[in-house]
């Protein structure tokens, strides 16, 4: 099995891990109970993997980091947030194709 490069973050690291990063950060708020987390959940993977060094790739538990989650305003998950420098600067809700990541990916890295 491949190391993961995702980071799961929480209520109490998210300020370390997230606003305190310099880059881009691809935060998914997600849940265990959640079927397009599920299907979002391998991009990610897929993700973190090719743009490892380059974006960091974190998750992010809405049942059990509630605070985070009604802090940045996330009302349905899969919620993806794009934080650079350590400000959102973009999201993206739903699952989608790893093509529509890679475009926001590619806005955000120029």
């Amino acid at each position: 099995m491949a190391a993961t490069h995702l980071v799961a973050v929480t209520d109490a690291t998210f300020g370390q891990e997230i606003e305190q990063h310099k880059g881009l950060v691809i935060v998914d708020f997600w849940a265990t109970w959640c079927g397009p987390c599920h299907m979002v959940a391998p991009i990610m993977e897929q993700i973190a993997g090719e743009y490892d060094g380059k974006v960091k790739v974190t998750k992010v538990d809405v049942d059990a980091n509630q605070r985070t989650a009604m802090r940045f305003n996330v009302r349905s998950i899969p919620s993806i947030l794009f934080f650079r420098d350590g400000h959102h600067v973009d999201t993206l809700v739903g699952a989608y194709p790893k093509t529509v990541f890679d475009q926001k990916i590619q806005q955000h890295l120029s």
